[in-house]
């Protein structure tokens, strides 16, 4: 590319030759002029043709090589290559609508005390199953009931600023080497700063990926819940977040639903059937929190569907409990999460970086051994 483009699109990419045609070519279909934009693709130790595909559509193709990193690391040695004043980060198994690009670029040229902003996932997801369909359409949903300002950031379909993005020390690859909470993490530093982060839900993308039960699971506890527990304990801020899916109706369902679960197992052991009409209580209370949830189910893809992923959603809220249980445990009795210790001893003398490369500054939310 000539010129200087307004947008960098950076895609984190690990063995995803088979997602890349179909979300760099709807990158390539994007609505806002070509000269408008550039896009990296940064190959995070792929053993596959990720490389040889992303060069077919990107202008600048960034191999890592060895074993993944993580999105974290591959964003910032994404962003070292860039030229954009608006960072774009779009996952590999996101399809962007034509009018995604356009749509945060005029939001960045028209609102000039925008720091970082995000979008949603759309409301057809493919992936077929029952679990898939939940799980991005409840994003969709929280998505689109929490629009404006947040204390957050998601690097799904999310930019910022590249100031701001420099300022707040870009991505923690240091704490986070897997997908995790990193861009959560990296709101907050950007919150911190005192930029507004706004979530736009007509910023759209379609979400490739096919959920099952375990990763499900997987994903709520290891990468997602228990790390973010630990951090808002970290922050002592546990209880008093109210973006998204931690507003105050979610810590009551949250409780609820455990209650529910303690009730009727312990009903068979006292033979008591008030414990299990309070416990058919606590769920009928639950539900009825989430009316509004089960109406969008129920207009998008119908009432049967609406019914069945009522179980699916109890899940959720057992698995909030869990990762609040064990990420607050962990934060009290082992302190916050540190890097494997050869990276904690060059964070020490100044390394920002894995591999190690020398800086003058690591700007982290958490230093190495921080307690």
């Amino acid at each position: 590319m000539s010129g200087h483009p307004f947008l960098t699109v950076i895609m984190p990419a690990h063995n995803a030759a088979g997602l890349l045609p179909r979300s760099l070519g709807a990158l390539r279909n994007s609505d806002l002029p070509r000269d408008r934009w550039e896009l990296v693709v940064v190959d995070d130790g792929s053993s596959d043709e990720t490389s040889l595909i992303a060069a077919r559509y990107a202008d600048t193709v960034v191999t890592l090589p060895g074993r993944p990193h993580g999105p974290a690391y591959a964003r910032n040695r994404g962003f070292e290559v860039s030229r954009g004043d608006v960072i774009v980060f779009i996952d590999s198994d996101c399809v962007a609508h034509v009018d995604t690009l356009s749509r945060f670029a005029a939001l960045f040229e028209e609102e000039a005390g925008i720091g970082a902003a995000f979008g949603s996932y759309d409301d057809h997801p493919p992936a077929v199953g029952l679990m898939s369909q939940y799980r991005n359409l409840i994003h969709h949903y929280v998505h689109h009931q929490n629009a404006g300002d947040v204390e957050t950031f998601w690097a799904g379909a999310g930019a910022v600023r590249r100031e701001v993005f420099a300022e707040a020390g870009q991505y923690d690859e240091w704490h986070y080497g897997r997908p995790q909470i990193e861009d959560i993490e990296l709101g907050a530093r950007i919150r911190r700063l005192g930029k507004r982060i706004v979530l736009v839900p007509g910023i759209q993308v379609t979400h490739l990926k096919r959920w099952t039960f375990w990763n499900v699971v997987r994903t709520d506890l290891r990468d997602r819940g228990i790390p973010w527990a630990r951090l808002l304990v970290h922050r002592g801020k546990m209880m008093s977040s109210g973006s998204l899916n931690l507003r105050w109706t979610e810590k009551v369902n949250t409780a609820l639903t455990w209650l529910a679960f303690f009730l009727l197992l312990s009903s068979p052991l006292h033979r008591s059937w008030p414990l299990v009409l309070l416990a058919g209580w606590s769920v009928a209370v639950v539900l009825a929190l989430n009316l509004s949830l089960w109406r969008f189910f129920a207009r998008v893809r119908g009432v049967v569907f609406a019914v069945l992923v009522m179980p699916a959603h109890l899940l959720y809220y057992l698995l909030n409990g869990v990762s609040f249980g064990i990420g607050t445990l962990l934060q009290w009795f082992v302190g916050a999460p540190i890097p494997d210790p050869t990276m904690s001893a060059y964070a020490e003398v100044g390394v920002k970086r894995w591999p190690p490369v020398p800086t003058r500054n690591r700007p982290s939310s958490w230093t190495a051994g921080d307690p």
